[in-house]
């Protein structure tokens, strides 16, 4: 398989991630506010679940206790349903739907996954996410070497992941997002929070030199100057999107046949 064309160098995100086990839970607030996030909107699903498959750092600890009654599955990637058809009555994921190399094929794969009528959970980073930390990396590059290397990643947005469910085939597809400001003592310590749930820069064209500390200094510096607090501190902005779609059923809703009212609109009107 030629992995030359992949956004994300999986070997290279898989040893960020391992290496930050033993310390995760001293950076890991955000994964923890979006698994009790998730969790409270399970609680809007009247149903109960034999069988859940859950993928996501530090995600079982939130979410296990409720599906006392299913057989539960836990892995650290969604690429590992590829061979399930139809064997799960619930799937959630946390944390990874933004670095898949093929998102379409994926949600295709977790919809296949699912039995009729199961439900997929997902909640991942949004388009919002640090923007002013890459606007701060992108303009100190610029100033230093006249042009960025890629340190972006290609953050998907609600409207193009809404139409994504539709077309991997899940019913009643709902797609939102909450944005979540932090406030940090400065850049160093939002960086740090970032190595420490292991998501450094995993894109295959990423430079795989050491950054100077020039550029470090200067992207601190604009950062301080651009998006300070009024207490001194710097601001930092996470977006976290939610997603939820159901495997099709004969049971559930479907929109009305157009042309199928029986009431004009000018008689409302």
């Amino acid at each position: 398989m030629d992995n030359s064309k992949n956004i994300f160098n999986k070997n290279r995100q898989e040893n960020f991630r391992r290496r930050q086990q033993k310390n995760f839970s001293n950076h890991s607030f955000l994964y923890d506010w979006t698994a009790k996030e998730i969790a409270t909107r399970l609680n809007d699903i009247t149903r109960e679940f034999k069988s859940v498959f859950l993928t996501g750092p530090s995600i079982f600890k939130y979410l296990g206790e409720k599906f006392p009654n299913a057989i539960i599955s836990e892995k650290t990637s969604p690429e590992s349903l590829v061979p399930h058809v139809e064997q799960f009555d619930c799937i959630i994921s946390i944390g990874e739907l933004h670095s898949s190399n093929d998102l379409p094929g994926l949600l295709i794969q977790l919809r296949r996954a699912l039995k009729p009528d199961g439900v997929f959970i997902a909640a991942f980073a949004g388009g919002e996410t640090l923007h002013e930390l890459r606007h701060s990396l992108m303009q100190s590059e610029i100033k230093i070497f006249g042009g960025a290397s890629p340190r972006i990643y290609p953050f998907i947005d609600m409207q193009q992941m809404s139409s994504l469910m539709q077309r991997a085939g899940f019913a009643l597809p709902v797609v939102d997002s909450e944005i979540i400001p932090v406030s940090y003592k400065d850049m160093f310590q939002i960086m740090a929070d970032i190595r420490g749930i292991g998501e450094s820069n995993s894109l295959t064209d990423c430079h795989k030199t050491f950054s100077s500390s020039r550029l470090f200094f200067e992207a601190s510096q604009f950062y301080q100057e651009n998006y300070r607090e009024i207490s001194g501190r710097v601001k930092a902005t996470y977006e976290i999107i939610f997603i939820i779609g159901w495997a099709p059923h004969a049971s559930q809703q479907k929109p009305a046949r157009r042309g199928s009212g029986q009431v004009s609109l000018t008689e409302i009107l």
